[in-house]
């Protein structure tokens, strides 16, 4: 028993290489995201400027937007732009639990959890505080609509809301499902690396 415990001790380098792993691995996660949320907001808005060349009457507001395939293209998007950090989420403790044992594996959640906390939070807050600083200003404050600070504020609402909605609750997610995929697994594991 007290072996086990020494396996899973800070001053053990495979535990440190899994620490410094696990570390990383949310901010790898995040910025997939982001770059998925970049993605479909790049194909809604190319989608919006075609049916505004290609619908008459549209741009007068004489017809309805065919919204449909807006819809379409943020699922599709969203589908495949998901299937990576997915596979991450998944993978990567299976991964980690067979090729660097039990004990990286421990220091692999402990620094995803550590990181990933810290970015979870970070991208709540911050998100959140850029959503309510356009609605204070909106309400007349530091000038109100059509003003440059409001046009900033709009900017960093642009920012804030993938950070609020997508981020700061998927690597939530992800500390979670890396822990029960680490649990369903971690009789299988071996205590060490296999090059050790």
């Amino acid at each position: 028993r007290s072996r086990e415990i020494e396996l899973v001790s800070i001053v053990n380098p495979v535990v440190i290489v899994g620490l410094f792993i696990g570390g990383m691995l949310p901010y790898v996660f995040s910025a997939l995201l982001i770059k998925a949320v970049s993605e479909a907001a790049d194909g809604m808005i190319q989608e919006v400027r075609r049916q505004f060349k290609e619908i008459p009457g549209l741009l007068e507001g004489k017809v309805m937007p065919d919204s449909a395939t807006c819809v379409d293209i943020s699922t599709r998007v969203a589908l495949r732009t998901m299937i990576l950090p997915g596979v991450i989420a998944v993978g990567s403790p299976i991964l980690m639990g067979f090729i660097m044992g039990k004990a990286a594996l421990a220091g692999f959640l402990v620094g995803a959890l550590v990181t990933g906390l810290q970015i979870a939070i970070q991208c709540g807050n911050s998100g959140g505080a850029m959503d309510n600083a356009k609605k204070y200003i909106e309400e007349g404050h530091f000038g109100g609509k059509g003003t440059p600070t409001h046009a900033a504020a709009v900017v960093g609402d642009t920012v804030g809301d993938p950070l609020k909605d997508t981020v700061g609750p998927s690597i939530d997610i992800l500390i979670k499902l890396m822990s029960i995929i680490s649990v369903v697994f971690a009789t299988v594991f071996p205590k060490l690396p296999f090059f050790m």
